[in-house]
């Protein structure tokens, strides 16, 4: 291999400083993503502004066996985007054009760069909606979201990130551009290649460009806060919510008092019901109908409550309502200044088992680390759920192998999967074999080995091969 220097200098030479920023230059940006992994200056990197740049940067990567780490956002909690000081960092914030919207189709055409939060706009002014919604939308690229098959808010209603894409382009290791961007609903010929790539996490290609499917856009919005007696209570409230709804039910979000009042009062957002309850729920429903959604929600609360699966509850009667009642739910951005240095989860667990493994998880860690505080919500009708551990006494040492081998345990034990929507990158490599069989890992292996033969994409994340791999 050649030495870093020398290769540095080649690439600098090859592409300009238009693309290339090396050594102290490179942004502290760069060196990390939210998965809070000690920061690493990489050897270079690279903001091109084309598919044919990518592909030449790759093609450059491959012969020269450098290691190479996309980049998106920086959102995600997994480790994912997070670099090495060894490899180069390709990000793709530059190519965020929309190139197209189709109103008749239902189709947007844009860069992987782009931020989600601009398409939503642009469907927005267009009459349509992109169904995909997560927290991180005001800074999170769509070819990060679609290399994590992201979830989020709408999962319930409108499927994760890969069910509103119809086509991909995506650059390979050595720099072969595969050109699928298909823009009909049907098309049927052949293996359907995008999927290989969303979920992937960069390891195999890097996307570059996407068409993703856009939907109406409801007229009516209803939204409901509603306080029930606990966790099983919340799960039962789903079973009605989908009977009552149908397809209008857009959102259920569950939180437990752990998240919902150490939140709240940690950022001042304040209870919006009197009391305190066993779990927190919002419910959404969207509609195109006069007052059909409203309806149909507060139909649901009065028969939930009648029920007793509901103690107490609020409808929003304006948007400035809504937004109040979503409030806390989407205030993990404040977990530095309420808890200080966390270990986050992201889970997926059967719906049916999911109070019961709050339960056992919550307990666990309370016997484990009496001053922990552990903080339990979700997309509990997509199975997922979100769980962040603080010890306060171990300030930035927190305890994460041990929180971790807990944590994973009772999921696996469960019958659950480590990453709902996040991802595995290099946070839980080390747990992949507690959600899949050595035989699925093998065969992601094999296919890792037929794209990028030098193994350059995101070397040692996920399903790739590292030489100092170990099991829990």
């Amino acid at each position: 291999m050649t030495a870093p220097a020398d290769l540095i200098t080649r690439l600098a030479d090859r592409f300009g400083d238009r693309i290339i920023t090396t050594g102290a230059a490179i942004p502290e940006r760069y060196h990390h993503d939210w998965a809070g992994l000690p920061p690493a200056q990489p050897l270079a990197l690279a903001r091109p502004e084309t598919t044919a740049e990518v592909s030449a940067l790759l093609a450059f990567c491959h012969d020269a066996r450098l290691p190479v780490v996309p980049q998106g956002g920086l959102t995600g909690i997994s480790g994912a985007a997070h670099p090495d000081a060894g490899c180069l960092v390709l990000s793709l914030e530059r190519m965020a054009a929309i190139e197209a919207l189709d109103t008749e189709a239902g189709t947007l055409t844009a860069g992987a760069g782009l931020v989600l939060e601009t398409a939503q706009r642009a469907a927005a002014d267009a009459g349509l909606m992109l169904g995909i919604d997560i927290g991180a939308r005001g800074s999170c690229q769509l070819g990060g979201v679609l290399a994590t098959n992201a979830g989020g808010n709408n999962v319930i209603r409108y499927g994760m990130a890969r069910d509103h894409v119809l086509g991909l382009e995506v650059v390979l290791a050595d720099g072969t551009v595969i050109d699928g961007m298909n823009a009909m609903l049907k098309n049927n010929a052949g293996l359907d290649l995008k999927q290989l790539f969303i979920g992937s996490e960069g390891l195999l290609g890097v996307i570059t460009r996407c068409v993703l499917r856009l939907h109406p856009a409801p007229s009516e919005r209803a939204t409901a806060f509603l306080g029930c007696a606990g966790g099983d209570a919340a799960v039962a409230l789903l079973g009605a919510a989908r009977q009552a709804l149908g397809p209008m039910l857009s959102s259920f979000e569950v939180m437990w008092p752990s998240f919902f009042h150490t939140m709240a009062e940690g950022t001042g957002l304040g209870v919006p019901l009197d009391g305190r309850h066993g779990a927190y729920v919002i419910v959404e429903a969207t509609g195109f109908g006069p007052g059909a959604a409203q309806g149909a929600l507060e139909t649901l609360f009065e028969r939930a409550f009648e029920d007793g699966l509901v103690e107490d509850g609020i409808l929003a009667g304006s948007l400035r309502e809504e937004r109040a009642l979503w409030a806390v739910r989407e205030s993990p951005a404040e977990y530095a200044t309420v808890l200080g240095p966390i270990i986050p989860f992201d889970i997926g667990l059967p719906i049916a088992r999911m109070a019961e493994a709050v339960t056992v998880l919550e307990a666990g860690i309370a016997a484990r680390w009496p001053t922990a505080r552990a903080l339990s919500y979700g997309h509990i009708g997509d199975s997922n759920l979100h769980l962040v551990v603080n010890v306060p006494e171990a300030g930035a040492n927190q305890p994460e192998d041990a929180v971790k081998a807990f944590v994973y345990g009772v999921t696996r034990d469960f019958g659950g999967t480590v990453s709902a929507e996040h991802g595995i990158g290099l946070i839980k490599r080390d747990y992949l074999g507690y959600s899949r069989s050595p035989a699925e890992i093998a065969l992601m292996r094999r296919i890792k080995a037929a794209l990028d033969p030098h193994a350059i994409l995101n070397p040692g994340k996920s399903f790739a091969p590292d030489p100092e791999e170990r099991q829990p």
